[in-house]
């Protein structure tokens, strides 16, 4: 999951900056599920991540937590630096019982 500070594209474009949650899995990561959140800096609580984790057919593994890592935006960008959070890794599974 991170903060798309000039919007997004993929799936859909937005005008400004937005979250996405991604499923990586096995393959192109243009196969990746993907999940966006209406254009809004704030970071979607954890019962929003839930239901978008839903959305995709997933889950959190029982007793999994999210876990955050910080990081800088490139300097080439036309606005100031900025510091990102990025969820680092949490185990999820497929609502039907398959594992990730």
């Amino acid at each position: 999951m991170s903060v798309r500070c000039c919007g997004t594209t993929v799936p859909e474009r937005t005008a400004g900056p937005c979250w996405q949650l991604f499923v990586v899995i096995t393959g192109l990561v243009s196969e990746w599920p993907v999940f966006t959140w209406p254009t809004s800096p704030e970071v979607p609580t954890v019962e929003e991540r839930a239901e978008a984790l839903a959305s995709l057919a997933f889950v959190l593994v029982e007793g999994t937590a999210w876990e955050w890592s910080e990081d800088t935006g490139p300097e080439y960008h036309p606005h100031p630096v900025k510091v990102t959070l990025i969820a680092a890794a949490t185990r999820i599974e497929r609502l039907d019982g398959g594992s990730r």
